[in-house]
């Protein structure tokens, strides 16, 4: 299993990134290059335990689809989305907040922990070690900074 942890400090109280981190529209806007949208399940508002979404978007090429269930939730602090459908033998991604101080000042940092298989055994494998590492970080670390720099705007009050 290959995973990735990204650690994201943002200037906003607990709660709210932990409901922007949810929020499904929000989810679509900060991946704007993979022109992911939600088709399917909970498609807008704040995903909840128990529910899933189905996200299409271009990856690596090819449009390709992804349906996530949350398993786990133990708000504001974390919460667990795995894969039930898609192109991955598994995916799970761990998101988890805790209120710290960084550079004296107070907010929230941010943990993304992505943990997956690839598909189709040895091929997979080379495909993870050249393509979906590379491209798993980047899209994430995409997404945290748009989040970090939405989450900020809105407690600054900048439009």
């Amino acid at each position: 299993m290959t995973q990735i942890i990204l650690e994201t400090f943002i200037l906003a109280p607990l709660q709210l990134c932990f409901d922007y981190a949810r929020d499904i529209g929000l989810h679509c806007e900060t991946l704007k290059e993979t022109r992911e949208r939600a088709i399917g399940g909970t498609t807008s508002g704040r995903i909840n335990l128990g529910e899933s979404v189905t996200f299409e978007g271009k990856h690596l090429g090819l449009r390709r689809q992804l349906t996530a269930k949350i398993t786990e939730m133990e708000a504001p602090h974390r919460f667990v989305d795995e894969m039930v459908a898609g192109s991955f033998k598994s995916l799970k991604h761990i998101h988890e907040f805790e209120e710290t101080t960084h550079n004296a000042q107070s907010g929230t940092l941010m943990r993304d922990t992505l943990q997956w298989q690839a598909p189709f055994g040895p091929l997979g494998t080379l495909a993870d070690i050249f393509l979906l590492r590379r491209h798993l970080r980047k899209i994430l670390t995409q997404r945290n900074k748009r989040l970090k720099a939405l989450l900020e705007r809105q407690i600054t009050g900048l439009k």
